[in-house]
């Protein structure tokens, strides 16, 4: 059969279905894309403001990070990147800090004037629990890393809001992608190439599914005998659902918005900086997202935030967040195993793989699904 007569199936017109799209109509596959959204680009999908000319990043914010040269050049492809650098802030009991816990950090919150070395010798000496050598849970990996009176300022209230978990039931890999440094380095990440499209992630996918052999559908839900009617599908969506929640329903975090346009922030800057935490337990909100520096080449008098609210994930939901239990999931393992036996179907992304993925390895997993689906051809 020949590539022109074989049909695709991408199940979600985010970064890894469109680039999965992409991939197999570069090499004359035809490919439909469907999404039950209105929009492409899925939870990364941003918008301009009309009053303000901000660009809202509608789900909360999005910085493209990595270390892989060629993922870099990838995205850079589609889009015009800018430099961005994220420097996010904390708010504890009353007091703004910095994150990730640097030499600042810990220096603002033991009213001390560490040098490195003698930070790093306080956190291993005084803090830190060293009893913990193999960290399991998120919490082990605080204790180990930071100690006690670090993580419960910073970590296992905002965990409790965030994940709706204590963080001794969250595995340890969680907190890992979060560093701790002993120097002034505010930067949130750590790696080589970091950025944000100049006009938005929406452009980017856009730029992405633009091609003659990729078909787009929006507002369509995937239907259980869609796979009767292509030759293969990828699977972007809940991996249980895609099973009709046969083995119970997995967990799931999603975000509830509450944004505040010019009308509530007419002039100028709310808190001077894209991201704060809110690391209280006793305050319902986990972050306020103020957009217009998530683009700081641009310039606008007036200023728009969100504030985010985690919650547990319905089944009619939009699921941010695959939940992970330190000890494993056995109706995990079950779907897993039943998506092993579909022939006609990969499962990809975070939801389909119920994985946490930053968006840098989503592109790098969507391109060897597609390359390994192409070698079978």
């Amino acid at each position: 059969m020949s590539t022109k007569n074989r049909k695709v199936l991408c199940v979600g017109a985010g970064l890894t279905g469109s680039v999965i799209a992409r991939e197999l109509a570069d090499h004359g596959l035809p490919v439909t894309v469907i999404d039950e959204r209105e929009h492409i680009a899925g939870n990364c999908w941003c918008q301009r403001n009309p009053h303000t000319g901000i660009l809202v990043h509608a789900y909360g914010p999005h910085i493209f990070h990595t270390s892989d040269e060629k993922i870099w050049e990838y995205v850079n492809r589609y889009a015009e990147f800018r430099p961005y650098l994220h420097r996010v802030k904390a708010s504890i009991e009353g007091r703004i800090c910095s994150l990730p816990i640097n030499l600042l950090t810990i220096n603002q919150f033991f009213d001390k004037s560490f040098t490195p070395l003698e930070a790093q010798k306080f956190l291993e000496n005084v803090l830190a629990e060293p009893g913990i050598t193999a960290p399991v849970s998120l919490e082990d990996q605080a204790l180990r890393s930071v100690g006690r009176d670090l993580y419960e300022a910073f970590f296992k209230g905002y965990t409790i809001k965030q994940w709706g978990m204590h963080p001794r039931d969250l595995p340890a890999s969680i907190l890992k992608r979060l560093p701790v440094r002993f120097s002034f380095d505010d930067n949130y990440f750590s790696d080589a190439y970091q950025g944000i499209p100049t006009k938005g992630y929406t452009e980017l996918v856009q730029n992405i599914l633009s091609s003659s052999n990729i078909q787009l559908k929006l507002n369509t839900r995937y239907k259980s005998n869609d796979v009767e009617k292509y030759n293969h599908v990828f699977y972007s969506g809940r991996i249980d659902r895609y099973f009709d929640y046969k083995f119970g329903q997995l967990p799931y975090r999603t975000l509830k918005f509450e944004h505040f346009y010019p009308a509530e922030h007419l002039d100028g800057d709310f808190q001077g900086c894209a991201q704060m935490n809110f690391c209280d337990k006793e305050v319902p909100y986990t972050r306020i997202i103020e957009h217009k520096h998530l683009a700081p080449w641009e310039k606008h008098e007036n200023t728009i935030t969100t504030r985010e609210f985690s919650q547990a994930c319905g089944q009619n939901d939009i699921p941010f967040y695959p939940v992970l239990h330190a000890g494993g999931s056995d109706i995990l393992d079950q779907y897993i195993a039943e998506s092993k036996k579909q022939i006609r179907t990969t499962f990809v992304g975070r939801l389909g793989t119920h994985q946490y993925l930053d968006m840098d390895v989503a592109v790098s997993r969507a391109l060897l699904e597609a390359h390994r689906f192409l070698k079978t051809l």
